[in-house]
């Protein structure tokens, strides 16, 4: 059976002992393209790490969120990689 990323999706915080809340609260999509898309987007690595993210009875951890994102079938357009300046890089490859 083929993932559908029109089907809702809830996005689940990961479980963190050493503070009081996650990065972000559990939230619900219409989508699970939208879903995916912010988790990638969005999320600070530290929030994604340990989240799962339910569509129907799947859940995906953030390997497989990373999947679906970077799937060829995935609908919606993605974010540009960030790129580094080349003075960043040759000043940090002379330290």
């Amino acid at each position: 059976m083929a993932f559908s990323f029109k089907k809702s999706a809830e996005l689940f915080p990961a479980a963190i002992r050493k503070k009081k809340r996650a990065g972000f609260a559990y939230r619900r999509f219409d989508t699970a393209a939208d879903a995916v898309r912010f988790a990638i987007e969005e999320l600070p690595a530290d929030s994604l790490n340990g989240a799962y993210l339910q569509v129907d009875e799947a859940r995906f951890d953030q390997n497989g969120i990373r999947s679906l994102y970077e799937s060829c079938d995935f609908p919606l357009p993605r974010r540009e990689p960030e790129t580094v300046p080349v003075e960043a890089r040759a000043s940090k490859d002379a330290a």
